[in-house]
């Protein structure tokens, strides 16, 4: 492991383990820290902790919001919930992935520029079909729009 990682760590550590922080915490930092968790990362607050890396890797496939894969720059968060599916939330999910070239087993573009996530429901039935690029909102969507809204994110 590298210094400058073990460093982040320590930091990590002292900020959260050493006043009593838990599990989701000490995850939470190291996301932010790398964007993503890494099995090396785990290992070392296993060690650290005396916790068993089971204990973390527990939570982490039990929120989704923990990724053990790198992210793309730009995250597309589809929703595919009742609504938005009977309005067309797999069109849409079909047109982001033929646009940005994604394989049916990849999230994330090679260029590491985007990330598809799909979701089961974001809130905003109102405005149905929904997308959520980078937190924000685009409500009312379609195919034609998605691909339009996308050319403006990877400029």
């Amino acid at each position: 492991m590298e210094n400058q990682m073990e460093e982040v760590l320590e930091g990590i550590y002292q900020k959260t383990v050493a006043h009593g922080d838990n599990i989701i915490t000490v995850l939470q930092e190291i996301q932010n820290a790398f964007g993503y968790v890494q099995e090396e990362t785990v290992n070392w607050f296993s060690a650290r902790t005396n916790i068993p890396a089971s204990k973390f890797y527990g939570v982490i496939t039990f929120y989704s919001q923990f990724h053990m894969t790198p992210r793309g720059k730009n995250i597309i968060t589809v929703c595919s919930g009742t609504v938005c599916h009977v309005k067309g939330a797999s069109r849409i999910i079909s047109r982001i992935r033929d646009d940005l070239k994604l394989a049916e087993d990849k999230p994330t573009t090679k260029d590491m520029l985007f990330t598809l996530e799909n979701v089961n429901c974001v809130g905003a039935c109102s405005i149905a079909p929904v997308v959520v690029v980078n937190e924000k909102v685009f409500g009312k969507m379609n195919p034609e729009k998605i691909s339009k809204t996308l050319k403006t994110y990877k400029e």
